[in-house]
C-alpha cells in the first residue's frame, strides 16, 4: 500500500505542477511542420462539442482516441462509430471498441480512415490550347489519396483511483506518388481524486519516429494534453448544487502541440435525466477554431451525438455525427 500511495502522490504532484507552470513541464522542441496531419482531426461528436477538453472524460471506446488510461472507466463492452465531413470535400470515418473486466484491466481497438477525395492529375506537358478552349494541364487521370491508422490499447488500474494505459498504432499515408507508414504510441494516466467529482488526466499522443519524404524528414504531430473535469451540478458529488435529475459538467484541457503554441480547451455539458445532453465548448489560441456546440441522445444501450465546430469565414463549419453502444 505504501508503494501505491507513493505513486498516487507522485502523479498528483506532477499534474498540479504542470497546471501551475502552464504545461511547460512537459514541453518539447517546437517545429514548423509535422507529418501525418490527418491524426490531428479528432473523431467523436461529444468530444468535439466539448471543445476537445476531453482527456479526463473519455471512457470506453472513446478512450482509444483520447486517453487509453480511461479504458478501465467502463465496466462493460462499448463501441463507437463516427463520421466527419471535413474541409474541401475530404472526410473521415472511424470506429473503436473496448472491453473492461471489472474495471481492473481493459483492452481496446480503433481504426480511422481519412478520405482526401478525388484529385485530377495535371502535368506541364498537357498545358496547351485546344480547338474549343485551353487545357489547364489535365491528363484525364484521377487519383484517390488517403490515410488510415489502426491501433490496439491496454489499460490497468493500479489502485481504485489511479490507472494508466498505452496504445500502439500503425498509420499509413498514401499520396499516390509516395506512401509512408509508421508505428507510434499513445500513453495516458488518469486519477480520480475522490474529492467530490474532480478528475485529473494527462496524455501523450502520436509518439514515434520522424517520417522521411525524399531527402527531408518531419516529426509526427505529437501532442500533450493535461485535463481536469468536475460536476458543478449533479445528484451527488457536485461542487456547488445538488439536483435530482440534472447535471452540469465542466472540463478543461491544456494542450501542448508540437507544431504550435500552447492552447486551451474548455467544455460544458448539461444533462437531463441521463437522456438528453446539450454541450458547448471553446478553443483558445487556434488559427481558426473557436466555438463548439452539440447535443446528444441516450436510450438504453444506444447513444447518438452531433457536434458543430466553427472554423471562421474562410474554412466554414464542420459537422460530426457519432453513434455509440454500451453493453
Amino acid at each position: 500500500m505504501a508503494r501505491f500511495n507513493h505513486i498516487k502522490l507522485t502523479i498528483i504532484f506532477i499534474l498540479i505542477s504542470s497546471f501551475l507552470t502552464g504545461g511547460q513541464l512537459f514541453a518539447f522542441k517546437k517545429v514548423g511542420v509535422t507529418s501525418f496531419q490527418f491524426l490531428k482531426v479528432m473523431p467523436g461528436a461529444r468530444s468535439t462539442a466539448l471543445g476537445e477538453a476531453y482527456s479526463s472524460l473519455a471512457i470506453g471506446a472513446d478512450a482509444m482516441f483520447w486517453n487509453p488510461a480511461m479504458l478501465t472507466q467502463q465496466d462493460r463492452f462499448s463501441a463507437a462509430l463516427s463520421d466527419v465531413d471535413w474541409f474541401l470535400d475530404t472526410g473521415q470515418r472511424s470506429f473503436s471498441a473496448s472491453y473492461s473486466y471489472n474495471g481492473i484491466w481493459a483492452i481496446g481497438i480503433m481504426g480511422m480512415y481519412a478520405d482526401y477525395g478525388e484529385i485530377e492529375v495535371t502535368t506541364v506537358e498537357q498545358l496547351k490550347p485546344l480547338a474549343d478552349g485551353y487545357n489547364p494541364g489535365l491528363t484525364g487521370e484521377i487519383i484517390n489519396p488517403g490515410a488510415n491508422v489502426l491501433g490496439i490499447g491496454f489499460a490497468r488500474m493500479l489502485t481504485n483511483k489511479f490507472s494508466f494505459g498505452v496504445t500502439a498504432k500503425y498509420a499509413t499515408e498514401n499520396m499516390d506518388v509516395k506512401q509512408k507508414s509508421v508505428l507510434m504510441f499513445d500513453g495516458g494516466i488518469f486519477y480520480n481524486t475522490g474529492w467530490r467529482s474532480i478528475k485529473l488526466a494527462a496524455t501523450l499522443r502520436h509518439f514515434g519516429p520522424k517520417v522521411e519524404y525524399y531527402d527531408k524528414s518531419y516529426p509526427l504531430p505529437q501532442t500533450m494534453n493535461i485535463g481536469i473535469s468536475a460536476l458543478f451540478v449533479s445528484p451527488e458529488n457536485n461542487l456547488f448544487l445538488t439536483t435530482t435529475n440534472q447535471s452540469l459538467l465542466f472540463s478543461f484541457d491544456i494542450v501542448q502541440p508540437r507544431d504550435y503554441d500552447q492552447q486551451y480547451n474548455f467544455g460544458m455539458e448539461y444533462a437531463f435525466a441521463d437522456l438528453f445532453f446539450f454541450r458547448g465548448g471553446y478553443k483558445v489560441n487556434y488559427d481558426s477554431a473557436g466555438l463548439c456546440l452539440g447535443f446528444g441522445l441516450k436510450y438504453k444501450i444506444i447513444k447518438v451525438d452531433y457536434s458543430y465546430n466553427d472554423y471562421g469565414d474562410y474554412l466554414g463549419d464542420i459537422n460530426r455525427f457519432s453513434v455509440g453502444f454500451e453493453f
